[in-house]
């Protein structure tokens, strides 16, 4: 991932058989820092060279933060990143970038890729993201990549995040880590590495359990990630396993006239997922030459998904007279009885009244491999680093979902009939296969102008067999071929020795889902995450971003010590954006749409400062900041549902230049820390997400969910160099904080009183942890 190289500058000479260096003269050493520019290690181009601004995490800083998992360093440290906590538990967020997001929730318009040793994390069936997969304390580094980087294959629309775990290698050691506190959370994590020069191994077993600081929320993350590693004088390999067996309760977003009642309520619930993934993967590299050097992986992925959600229900009792004592549901308002998966009308009780549980199974086995070679020979006697590939990747999907009929307790938990709806039932088998050819080059055409070309091109087909014997018409059956060669260029210039300026050109594309192909239909409107009806085809997004600016060092203004800072501007268009639209007789209902073209711009600065003894010999101070504005809006108009106004039939119309929802238009994050002796560490992070529009109000109608500043502590005391106790609170002020919000229908649950509409996801309070460490 990064390194640093260090090139001697200095000129050998022999006086009086003497060294060429006197006593006391130091050697002078210049570090270059490199960053890998693919998904597989051995592509290194010094990051000077690279027209972007690229984003690193080590396991240092992950460790230091406290951080309970990557997304939540993320959120806290990282310029334009935010996050809507749709789920409200700690390991489901929606994780946004530049107004693009990496989400768990099928229905989200996918746009940040992710990878994990240069295997693709994004999941087969919806694209999604799983943060709870990979424990925290195996990640040695993490790089975020801004714009439509071609080279990260498909979902690179607003960027890319690439995740590098530990080997025996890179984290030798041994090392036990506990802490627990507010809301019974409690985690306990071993970590072990070893090498003898050529063998090494690496083990992280790490125990996540809360049960919650909202009501009916408990939620446990068993985590396991290893590797054996081989270095030889000219190759290595890797050979990594992982697995996990989590159990998350979020409840989400609460009406927010409960939410004045009691802040810890959920609307209904359970809201529960659970995520069993095996992850085996074999990487491996060898230097042909000093100038050479193939790599390689070759991977197996399985995800087994099951979700339960109690929800409220659309059925109840017929009121015609002819439809007496069955269950109904209404269609354009009129009346249609409910059939079982059995074919038989559904008579009404109070069993099967008020309620539904929407369960889900997704099977997802992915396998494939990616092959590169590097060159670093120069061109035409000017340094060159070349770096081409190809991938294969195959998955296939079982998703089945049901909705079972129920009815509300006391606490508006659902209860169980066993009678199924035939209407909602989904059985559906899908299988992808995608290629991908990719290059990407850096030019030095002179000293201190550099130039990068690099291209990728996919090809991808969806293959959907429709396995619902009760559905004649296959409906959900379709095959669909994509493909695009997406180019991008940029160049970076040296004004002075601290000061580079740099600018770019990339596209990127994704294709849509295999759930959002079943559920595409504007007059068969699905209800997500269940129901699919129809394959109709949609077209792939295509992002298309220019960006540039400037990145720095003062570090001889400091006089020791150093400070980097980055000023830059970013805008980015998708073509054919894909949105779930809103249609049908409940506003959870709707269909995956193509809406034309949306644009996210806007201005990012940062600056981080480490300064050792600043005031005193004892004191060691460190500081960051990070500021977005983010500008991001619909560039095509198109009609759509009003989520207060059900009795609209005509709709409402979202204009050119109203804003996405969601989407904060201001970030701000700033992080102060001093280490004191080199023992006791202080630190404060403080974050501003601005006011964003509800989800569901594309057309900007209704009022904002306000923004709100958050701020978290944290203190570590190094007792001995193996022992170390830490601490922190989150919320330290206490502040009442809304991160997400949606329109829904609370009256049909609560009362005719209840008839807001606006559903938000309540920020956590105050609360603190502690917790020891023993390292060997």
């Amino acid at each position: 991932m990064k390194r640093l190289f260090c090139a001697v500058l200095g000129v050998a000479c022999l006086a009086s058989g003497k060294s060429a260096f006197a006593d006391g003269d130091a050697m002078e050493l210049e570090a270059m820092e490199v960053i890998g520019v693919t998904p597989l290690p051995g592509s290194d181009v010094p990051v000077d060279k690279i027209p972007a601004n690229i984003q690193t995490v080590t396991s240092e800083q992950l460790q230091n933060a406290q951080a309970i998992s990557l997304a939540e360093y993320l959120n806290r440290y990282l310029g334009s990143v935010h996050v809507n906590d749709a789920q409200n538990n700690p390991l489901q967020p929606d994780i946004y970038y530049r107004g693009f997001v990496a989400s768990p929730l099928l229905g989200l318009p996918q746009g940040l890729s992710t990878y994990v040793n240069g295997v693709r994390f994004n999941e087969p069936f919806g694209d999604t993201v799983n943060w709870d997969l990979v424990p925290e304390g195996a990640i040695e580094s993490m790089a975020l990549y801004p714009g439509s980087n071609p080279v990260y294959g498909l979902n690179s629309l607003g960027g890319a995040i690439s995740v590098r775990t530990k080997t025996g290698f890179s984290a030798p050691g041994h090392q036990v880590e506990a802490y627990g506190g507010s809301w019974g959370r409690h985690s306990e994590e071993l970590t072990s590495g070893w090498n003898n020069g050529t063998w090494g191994y690496f083990l992280d077993l790490h125990h996540f359990e809360e049960e919650g600081w909202r009501d009916f929320s408990p939620t446990k993350a068993d985590q396991a990630f290893g590797t054996l590693s081989w270095r030889g004088d000219k190759g290595s390999l890797d050979l990594t396993l992982g697995g996990n067996d989590n159990d998350l309760r979020g409840n989400g977003a609460v009406p927010v006239q409960l939410l004045d009642e009691h802040r810890k309520a959920v609307f209904t619930h359970p809201d529960q997922t659970i995520t069993r993934m095996f992850f085996s993967e074999l990487e491996g590299s060898y230097a042909v030459t000093d100038d050479i050097e193939l790599s390689g992986n070759a991977y197996f992925r399985q995800n087994r998904i099951k979700t339960f959600n109690g929800d409220d229900s659309d059925f109840e009792a017929c009121r015609d007279a002819g439809n007496a004592s069955f269950l109904c549901e209404e269609d354009d308002g009129d009346e249609e009885r409910v059939a079982d998966i059995f074919g038989n009308d559904i008579l009404a009780s109070d069993a099967v009244e008020g309620a539904t549980n929407n369960t889900s199974q997704t099977n997802m086995r992915s396998r494939g491999g990616t092959l590169q070679a590097t060159f670093g020979q120069d061109l035409f006697k000017h340094k060159n680093s070349l770096t081409t590939g190809v991938s294969y990747d195959y998955a296939k999907v079982n998703f089945s979902s049901d909705t079972e009929l129920g009815s509300l307790t006391s606490t508006r938990g659902t209860t169980r009939s066993g009678v199924l709806v035939d209407e909602s039932r989904v059985r559906l088998d899908t299988n992808t296969s995608t290629v991908g050819v990719f290059l990407t080059d850096t030019f030095d055409v002179t000293e201190k102008l550099s130039a990068t070309i690099a291209g990728r091109y996919n090809y991808s087909h969806i293959n959907m067999i429709d396995q619902y014997v009760n559905d004649p018409g296959k409906t959900l059956d379709g095959s669909h071929t994509f493909e695009r060669l997406n180019p991008s260029g940029g160049l970076t210039y040296k004004l002075l020795d601290n000061l580079t300026v740099y600018g770019g050109y990339s596209e990127s594309s994704r294709i849509p889902s295999p759930m959002e192909l079943s559920c595409a239909d504007p007059e068969a409107p699905c209800k997500l995450p269940n129901s699919f009806v129809a394959d109709p085809p949609l077209e792939q997004v295509v992002a298309k971003t220019y960006e540039g600016g400037f990145r720095g060092d003062l570090n001889q203004l400091l006089g020791h010590g150093e400070l980097k800072w980055n000023l830059g501007y970013f805008h980015t268009t998708n073509s054919n954006d894909i949105i779930f639209q809103r249609g049908g007789d409940s506003i959870s209902e709707g269909f995956f749409d193509n809406v034309g073209k949306t644009r996210r711009y806007g201005v990012e600065a940062g600056a981080m400062v480490n300064y050792p003894q600043l005031f005193s010999s004892i004191d060691d101070w460190h500081f960051m900041t990070n500021y977005t504005y983010l500008n991001a809006r619909f560039l095509s108009g198109f009609k759509t549902q009003d989520p207060v106004d059900e009795d609209n039939d005509e709709g409402v119309m979202v204009e050119k230049g109203d804003r996405i929802p969601g989407i904060p238009e201001h970030m701000f994050k700033a992080a102060v820390s001093v280490d004191l002796w080199q023992k006791v560490s202080l630190g404060m992070d403080g974050t501003y997400s601005g006011a964003r529009f509800f989800r569901g109000d594309e057309a900007n109608n209704h009022d904002k969910l306000s923004g709100y500043w958050l701020f978290n502590g944290k203190a570590e005391y190094k007792v001995t160099q193996n022992f170390a106790v830490f601490g922190r609170v989150d919320n330290i002020f206490d502040k009442r904080y809304n991160s997400f919000g949606v329109y829904g229908e609370a009256d049909e649950v609560l009362g005719d009183a209840y008839d807001d509409g606006r559903f938000v996801s309540p920020g956590a309070p105050r609360a603190g942890w502690i917790g020891v460490r023993l390292s060997i």
